[in-house]
């Protein structure tokens, strides 16, 4: 399985390829829209993976008070 930054990479690509393929990114803005598009879908990630360990925390010291 890709690790996590594999696949931030994997979808960045596959954004900015589609960006490139209807000209919405000429060679000029490649390297500011790129580097744009991944740090969004990194902090995404990570913001979201933070919110999931949060609500699993949550969760568990919840079902610790119920006890």
């Amino acid at each position: 399985m890709a690790t996590l930054q594999e696949q931030i990479l994997k979808a960045s690509k596959e954004i900015i390829v589609k960006f490139i393929e209807t000209g919405r990114v000429s060679p000029n803005s490649f390297d500011e829209t790129f580097r744009t598009i991944h740090e969004t879908i990194t902090e995404t990630v990570y913001q979201s993976t933070n919110d999931q360990a949060h609500k699993r925390q949550d969760l568990s010291m919840a079902s610790i008070q119920n006890t």
